[in-house]
């Protein structure tokens, strides 16, 4: 049996050296799941090129090698297992946050069976694929190998023109798979009413793009924000200075999310320059307004105060539905004021005395955000590494690290009281610092899952210097000194500002137990 698929595997292989000699675009080079270079036959190519069929079924799709083997492995459970460690740990009887060491896609896999449809809020800042930050290597479940061997082939072949265009290719497709797989394995930890931000520039975004359409569904796209994340200082470029990054937005199901609400702006908070009877702040908004709609509905005959009707010149239409304004009548919401200028002309058509608003409360101070992120709210990425820099006493142990309240921001428009948030490339913790912060200042029961794979700094790195050998020890110690400061503020009220540590492993390979339902949250409890 054995020789006779050895011959078998002969024969198929000079077959397809003879196909290849004829027809060379039918023959195309692949990834096994092993990682092992292998040829395959394109049917589809090869029926355009035999003639068959007096069409080519030609249609729209997205890929690259590897594509399906990320896929299957997204689907495949994991054979590793999460082990408690509770010496590197802070309040491990009373916490419910978690921070796990290991690959994010192992870890996201063994939390499926008690996080499903769990998490409200995910933000991940994943690598940006720049050719400086992170690279791939043929293989994308091998993610973590980087420098090395790997790193050294790449960058190598990168200086080779004649290679540039087959290196491109194969970082792309190495990133794609990358994401792709983790991003499908996300989607299950998400809430039907869940919801995804993620950060990324313009090395990736239209790839990433195209794989959350696939991943969430294009019709669960909400919005792509621009963060204004640098003052363009430094060396000038050759032809203009980035200043932003992007943060993608996806829903689970885009039916079931709530509206965003996000803080006012500070120009726009002073607008509400009245008090009402009762002391509450408000402005008054134009009832009427531009707009060349003939919906009879937003047209009609108002009596003000001195008897004289009203209703929109041509160009103009109400804010309300009849209905509608005579509610807000009702409730003293309506204000008519004195003008011979304004928008409403008489049933004859002569020019109106009235003009009308309405009356609209400042509230909390919170209105749907804008797509580009205030600068007001949201600092710039020298914000975030001196916030870690004050941290660690001034030790510069994380590079362009994403500002708490960026974060804060995305989580705030999202989250609500009991909600779970998770990052699965957490990086130095600046997600968990940031739901901490936000729990504590606005009094709001949230918790966290870090997920990071526990990268070597690098023994030149400054960050060894001040005695942390991975990028987890840099992130476990900031939640340790966030939580103390943070626990300052809070006061009496409890916050909790602890968390367990678990390590992705292999079976076997401690004695320690393996995760258990004593040892993690219940998200049904919470």
């Amino acid at each position: 049996m054995e020789r006779m698929r050895r011959e078998a595997a002969e024969d198929f292989q000079h077959n397809l050296e003879k196909l290849r000699e004829l027809f060379p675009s039918c023959v195309r080079e692949g990834k096994n799941r092993r990682g092992e270079t292998i040829r395959e036959i394109d049917l589809r190519e090869l029926k355009r090129l035999l003639g068959e069929g007096a069409v080519w079924d030609e249609r729209y799709e997205f890929t690259w090698p590897g594509k399906r083997e990320a896929l299957l492995e997204a689907e495949c459970p994991s054979e590793k297992v999460l082990r408690p460690a509770p010496e590197e740990s802070l309040e491990w009887d009373t916490t419910q946050n978690l921070y796990i060491e290991g690959d994010s896609l192992d870890a996201l896999k063994l939390l499926k069976e008690k996080y499903r449809n769990a998490v409200k809020v995910m933000y991940i800042d994943p690598p940006y694929n720049t050719g400086k930050d992170f690279v791939y290597s043929d293989d994308f479940r091998s993610s973590e190998k980087k420098g090395g061997a790997d790193k050294e082939i790449i960058e190598g072949e990168r200086n080779n023109p004649s290679r540039e265009a087959d290196i491109g290719g194969r970082l792309h497709a190495g990133w794609c798979s990358m994401i792709l797989s983790r991003l499908a394995a996300a989607r299950e930890l998400l809430r039907e009413d869940g919801v995804i931000f993620i950060s990324i520039d313009d090395c990736e975004q239209e790839n990433l793009k195209k794989i959350c359409g696939e991943v969430f569904g294009e019709k669960n796209y909400v919005n792509t924000f621009i963060w204004n994340c640098s003052t363009a200082g430094g060396i000038r470029p050759r032809f203009a200075s980035r200043t932003h990054e992007y943060v993608y937005c996806y829903a689970k199901d885009r039916t079931k999310l709530k509206p965003f609400r996000a803080p006012l702006s500070g120009g726009a908070v002073k607008m509400y320059n009245r008090r009402d009877e009762k002391g509450r702040l408000y402005r008054d908004k134009d009832f009427v307004f531009k707009n060349k709609s003939r919906n009879r509905n937003q047209r009609y005959e108002i009596l003000c105060p001195d008897g004289e009707r009203v209703l929109p010149k041509e160009g103009y239409i109400y804010r309300y539905v009849r209905e509608r304004f005579e509610q807000a009548l009702g409730e003293g919401l309506v204000t008519f004021k004195r003008t011979e200028n304004g928008p409403l002309e008489t049933p004859e058509g002569g020019q109106a005395h009235w003009n009308i608003y309405i009356k609209k409360y400042l509230g909390d101070a919170t209105g749907a955000p804008s797509t580009l992120l205030p600068r007001e709210w949201v600092s710039l990425y020298n914000g975030g590494t001196q916030c870690v820099q004050e941290l660690f006493d001034g030790a510069r142990v994380f590079e362009n690290v994403k500002p708490v309240s960026l974060i804060r921001y995305l989580v705030e428009m999202a989250a609500e009281d009991g909600d779970i948030v998770m990052d699965f490339f957490s990086g130095s913790a600046s997600t968990a610092h940031a739901v901490m912060q936000t729990a504590v200042e606005k009094k709001l029961d949230l918790h966290y899952i870090m997920i990071q794979l526990p990268e070597d700094c690098g023994e030149e790195s400054e960050a060894c210097r001040a005695g942390f050998s991975t990028i987890c020890e840099i992130g476990k110690e900031r939640i340790r000194r966030a939580a103390e400061r943070l626990g300052k503020e809070a006061g009496d009220r409890r916050c909790d500002l602890g968390f367990r540590v678990y390590r992705v492993e292999d079976p076997g390979s401690s004695e320690k137990p393996d995760l258990g339902k004593e040892n993690l949250l219940d998200p049904e409890g919470m």
